[in-house]
């Protein structure tokens, strides 16, 4: 029998129970579903060993990686240490030392903190102020010895914690910070593959951080970012991405502008839409999808009848509400 840990309790797994089979007979409250390994409603996490590759069948590739499994087809070949998606851990405390415009509604902000912590660029964390108010962000920056996390945050009408962020937070503040969650982020591998990412707005954070990891890792694949928004005011880091293009001869920039000015050097229309248009098929690609949820969505579609698996799409949509998300982004 496997001894299953989750949080304080530790439970017996008997040899013909699943991991799921064990906590509903301890009477732990887990979501599940199905119980077949299809609706995946019982993602759990190990957050120690492997767990068993029967147990990911359908996962994403970035799912498996950070040890996600399905309770409810998980036979335990040894002990396990197991969370709720939302459970994975203590927060840490990080210090704000940076803040910037990127734009008029959109601020840089760059917490410091003390290892250990582990992400990949283009997962999100929960961040918390002072009277617990949580939010959900995409982390921009892939991780370095400087022991930072980058953020990209809009100011939303009557958002609590963006505006508190762009109008009262300063430098030397701390945040909390939760475990980094989401499989929207690059993993090496099939380096040759070709990199579609399409953003709006503040989208652009995760597709950024992504961008940065999978040039680091020597991806050598055609790389091709749209970003959209309707004006001029909505862009940023324009003249970085440029600066990318100039030193990588497989990355590809396309900023779009779907209202009516135009500005030089500019595409007019919806980056979704300029981007499913640029090629015949998507077939063998990699696609990276972060923003409004009805862009994310509808692209997400249209990416899948052009041809590309649905394994090979990945989607970060950002909720126009103040809530924060506790389940990965897919």
């Amino acid at each position: 029998m496997q001894r299953i840990t989750m949080g304080d309790a530790i439970f017996l797994c008997q040899p013909d129970e699943t991991v799921l089979q064990t906590l509903l007979r301890e009477n732990i409250p887990v979501p599940f579903g199905c119980q077949q390994g299809a609706c995946q409603a019982c993602l759990m996490r190990s957050l120690d060993n492997p767990p068993p590759e029967s147990a990911q069948l359908g996962l994403k590739d970035t799912l498996q990686k950070q040890n996600y499994f399905l309770a409810c087809i998980c036979h335990p070949e040894q002990d396990m240490n197991i969370a709720l998606p939302n459970q994975q851990g203590a927060m840490m405390v990080a210090d704000v030392v940076k803040k910037q415009l990127l734009t008029p509604d959109i601020i840089q902000l760059v917490l410091k903190y003390q290892p250990p912590f582990n992400f990949f660029a283009g997962q999100f964390v929960n961040l918390q102020r002072p009277d617990g108010l949580m939010r959900s962000y995409s982390i921009a920056n892939i991780q370095l010895a400087q022991n930072s996390l980058e953020f990209h945050i809009r100011r939303l009408p009557n958002g609590q914690f963006s505006s508190w962020v762009h109008d009262e937070l300063v430098l030397g503040d701390q945040l909390s910070v939760t475990p980094a969650q989401g499989a929207c982020h690059y993993l090496p591998g099939r380096a040759e593959q070709a990199l579609m990412l399409v953003g709006t707005g503040s989208g652009l954070a995760p597709l950024y951080g992504i961008i940065t990891d999978a040039l680091a890792q020597g991806h050598s694949g055609p790389i091709h970012l749209y970003h959209g928004s309707r004006d001029l005011n909505g862009l940023y880091l324009i003249d970085e991405m440029r600066e990318l293009t100039d030193k990588f001869d497989n990355f590809h920039y396309t900023p779009c502008l779907s209202g009516l000015d135009i500005a030089p050097d500019h595409v007019k229309g919806r980056a979704n839409d300029l981007a499913l248009a640029s090629v015949a098929s998507l077939k063998g690609w990699r696609i990276f999808l972060c923003g409004h949820p009805e862009m994310v969505n509808q692209t997400k579609r249209m990416a899948f009848i052009k041809g590309a698996s649905i394994g090979d799409i990945y989607v970060d949509a950002f909720h126009v509400e103040q809530s924060f998300l506790t389940l990965p982004k897919g």
